[in-house]
């Protein structure tokens, strides 16, 4: 791909902005050789006004979401996107949500451009469960584990049951849900059903995915290979 068509695809301006760019040096190799417009050096070796260039697509990368973002360019206020460069909002292909998460849930976001992968990941059959720790306005009363595990469980303006749902209870307000689908508002509607209100609600694991205790809220990195792959990993005993 030559220079111009790639940078633009990355976000760095348009096709004319871009080459007005890179005829003023701002795109140098690694060795401080200037560009041309029609060069096709490796990915890695290109630097923008000295910086190494963003990743290419394919691109994976996961977010620690925090409070008060919602997961949709479109919708008002904050937006997960204004966490990240703002030439993202102008790559091509464009990053998305590989499932939302709500505007008053935080945690484990995963975004690609990948389209093939993002299907994979929300398919069920790729059982790709989802781990929340919930923070609850009621002491847990003892029935929700049995209600939530028991595929029986229609909430309100449904008329389809959830799939089997786990909970662990951490203390007396404070329990992981394990989950299987993604529902609107799955968990604080469940809670609801059992009569309980959830005041705090935290993604934290996705397949054998965890959120990394590094990652800030409103912090961002591209995720490896190998985590990747954990995506569609089991993990051996729970986050």
């Amino acid at each position: 791909m030559k220079l111009v068509k790639l940078l633009a695809n990355l976000g760095y301006g348009s096709r004319k902005e871009v080459q007005r760019l890179i005829r003023s040096g701002a795109v140098t190799d690694t060795a401080g050789n200037v560009l041309g417009e029609n060069d096709v050096p490796p990915h890695d070796q290109i630097l923008f006004r000295g910086e190494p260039l963003d990743p290419p697509a394919p691109l994976v990368i996961m977010l620690h979401k925090p409070d008060g973002y919602t997961c949709s360019s479109e919708d008002p206020g904050s937006t997960i996107y204004d966490l990240l460069p703002p030439r993202f909002a102008q790559r091509n292909p464009g990053l998305n949500p590989i499932g939302r998460l709500d505007k008053d849930t935080t945690g484990l976001l995963l975004m690609t451009d990948d389209g093939k992968l993002l299907h994979k990941i929300i398919h069920p059959k790729s059982e790709c469960h989802k781990v929340y720790h919930a923070e609850l306005d009621r002491p847990l009363e003892g029935h929700e584990g049995g209600l939530f595990a028991s595929g029986t469980l229609v909430l309100n303006n449904e008329n389809r049951p959830l799939l089997p749902a786990k909970l662990e209870v951490l203390g007396e307000k404070e329990a992981l849900v394990t989950l299987h689908e993604g529902r609107y508002h799955q968990v604080r509607r469940m809670f609801a059903a059992a009569g309980n209100h959830v005041l705090g609600l935290r993604r934290i694991s996705i397949g054998g995915l965890k959120l990394p205790d590094d990652l800030e809220a409103g912090d961002w990195r591209e995720l490896t290979p190998d985590e990747r792959q954990a995506v569609f990993t089991q993990p051996t005993e729970d986050p």
